[in-house]
């Protein structure tokens, strides 16, 4: 950050730089997803990914938390159920309501994903000095805490 500049002041480029650099996380991220089972769309991993985090979650707040339309959502559960990895549940306080929750094969492919995924960011991390993956963690942790108030519960971050 610039000399001067305090919390909520952005200096001209500090977003557009912030988003560049941030790009080479994304990659490091998605790279995993390929490479773990390729035949598992973005979006449904995003949804396994939720649903694995919030579960049981409703098809509304899956919805919401995709940005789509709930028969969208209907549609791609239904293929994530297709492939074994979601079930559809009666949810326990409203026999109306159908949770869903990720089948023995989801919550291992969520988990196969996580271990790949950290692999890839330990090599990078490696390759960083120990100052610059300090930093880094610290960002993150703060960046995370201002972009989602509550996503040191959902994530275990901690400062």
């Amino acid at each position: 950050m610039a000399a001067g500049l305090g919390p909520g002041s952005l200096g001209p480029d500090e977003a557009a730089e912030t988003e560049v650099a941030a790009r080479a996380l994304g990659l490091a991220l998605t790279r995993s997803s390929a490479a773990v089972y390729p035949k598992v769309p973005a979006t449904q991993l995003r949804a396994l990914n939720f649903i694995e985090a919030h579960e049981p979650v409703n098809l509304t707040r899956l919805t919401e938390e995709l940005g789509t339309i709930p028969s969208s959502a209907s549609r791609l559960c239904d293929r994530l159920q297709a492939a074994g990895l979601l079930d559809r549940r009666a949810a326990t306080t409203d026999r109306r309501e159908v949770e869903l929750v990720l089948t023995g094969d989801g919550r291992r492919l969520v988990e196969r994903l996580r271990a790949a995924r950290r692999a890839d960011l330990a090599e990078v991390l490696g390759a960083m000095t120990p100052q610059g993956r300090s930093a880094l963690l610290r960002g993150l942790r703060e960046f995370a805490a201002a972009a989602e108030p509550d996503v040191q519960e959902h994530t275990g971050l901690t400062g």
